[in-house]
């Protein structure tokens, strides 16, 4: 079938000691999923039931071990934090999935970035709107490459990190999630049919903060590595 506008090429994150890559489909984001980082917040980390954000596609941008990506700040924020966090990906299709079943669902792991313009988060958030100005904007889900899960292993404990210039920022393990992996799989797919090429960002814990052109950021999850990146 012909098209005015030429689709786009689907985002391609590689995947670790493979050729082949896994395209992008969507991108679930799972808020304030450590107790710490909700209570820095401003809010009670009891156990409600997980919420979710989305970002696009095309928000994802790939980085490899071996490169520091150059990130653009971006424009109408003056207060531009990152978040660390753990990325499960699924790879199995899936509706109301059992607890017991969620982490078949889930093909690996890398490492992510959920970058924000706070300042408008914030904004939103007074007014009652939706967040999307401030989580869904160009190139804010840096990725690192993904490691198949028969490879690494599910993610019950894993420390995760984060430093600016060198400074450590945030330093948790994922056994402090208040959702675990396989919780959030079951819970979310109560509400979206899962399909291969989904990503979870599964929160980031206590410690975001601000950065300026010229920082370079490091992230890593303990057995996933770590990536870089510079904003400019």
């Amino acid at each position: 079938m012909p098209f005015i506008f030429p689709p786009e090429t689907p985002i391609a994150v590689p995947v670790v000691g493979a050729s082949d890559s896994i395209a992008v489909r969507r991108v679930y984001c799972v808020g304030r999923n450590y107790a710490a980082h909700a209570r820095e917040m401003g809010f009670d980390p009891d156990r409600e039931p997980p919420f979710f954000f989305c970002k696009p596609d095309n928000a994802v941008v790939p980085v490899a071990y071996d490169e520091m990506l150059e990130l653009a700040y971006p424009a109408e924020t003056k207060n531009y934090h990152y978040e660390a966090e753990l990325v499960a990906v699924i790879g199995k299709t899936g509706s109301n999935v059992p607890l017991e079943q969620a982490l078949d669902h889930v093909w690996g792991y890398a490492v992510g970035l959920d970058m924000t313009r706070r300042d408008l988060q914030m904004k939103m958030r007074e007014m009652g709107r939706p967040w999307e100005i401030g989580k869904a904007f160009d190139e804010s889900a840096p990725i690192g490459p993904i490691h198949p899960a028969s490879q690494v292993g599910d993610f019950e404990q894993a420390g995760i990190w984060l430093t600016v210039n060198g400074e450590t920022k945030q330093k948790s393990d994922v056994t402090h999630l208040i959702w675990s992996v396989a919780e959030t799989v079951s819970y979310l797919s109560r509400f979206f049919k899962l399909e291969p090429g989904d990503l979870i960002y599964t929160g980031t814990p206590e410690g975001v903060g601000a950065v300026k052109r010229g920082d370079t950021i490091k992230v890593g999850v303990e057995r996933l590595g770590e990536l870089t990146v510079k904003i400019v």
